[in-house]
């Protein structure tokens, strides 16, 4: 193989590389903006939770006695 075979087969090595990496980015990119949907939705759900059902989520010492009491 001679020199000019091997420095085309390095830039053709390369720029699939390039490639490659771009395409990465892209797919952490499109997941972080996924990562933060899920993050805001869970902490929505998380407070429609405690409103709903407060004495599932907090310990018995937490929770506010009933009114019999």
């Amino acid at each position: 193989m001679g020199m000019e075979e091997r420095l085309n087969e390095l830039e053709m090595r390369y720029m699939q590389q390039e490639i490659t990496i771009q395409e990465l980015n892209e797919i952490v990119c499109r997941q972080d903006l996924v990562l933060e949907y899920l993050r805001r939705d869970f902490a929505t759900l998380k407070e429609q939770f405690l409103v709903l059902s407060p004495s599932v989520s907090r310990d018995s010492d937490q929770e506010t006695p009933p009114p019999h009491y």
